[in-house]
């Protein structure tokens, strides 16, 4: 597990980044997103659904709600980003692919 200060570190431009690709992305696609107190929130109209992105400082992930599903990613220090050690997948790309099956398009971010 990262040290406090690293994680809070990573996790700001983990998720400031991920929301300038997501207020891009959701002009195009149709969802909101904000980033407020830390977490992201990306709701959408048609069909409904709201995803949430967290960071728990208690064990050093980034948690992900996307619809049904939710996952837990670590810092992985050779990626340089936060990963689902299952998976593989960047938080990036779990969110990229959550949107996508939501919306039953191809999103891009």
């Amino acid at each position: 597990m990262i040290e406090e200060h690293e994680f809070k570190k990573h996790t700001h431009e983990a998720l400031t980044a991920l929301q300038g690709d997501l207020v891009l992305a959701g002009d195009d696609y149709g969802f909101q997103s904000s980033l407020h107190g830390g977490a992201i929130a990306i709701s959408f109209d048609r069909p409904p659904g709201k995803f949430t992105v967290v960071p728990d400082a208690a064990t050093g992930q980034i948690k992900a709600m996307l619809g049904a599903r939710s996952y837990k990613l670590d810092w992985d220090i050779v990626e340089n980003t936060f990963v689902h050690t299952e998976t593989g997948q960047t938080l990036k790309e779990l969110v990229e692919q959550a949107i996508s099956k939501h919306l039953k398009k191809d999103v891009e971010l």
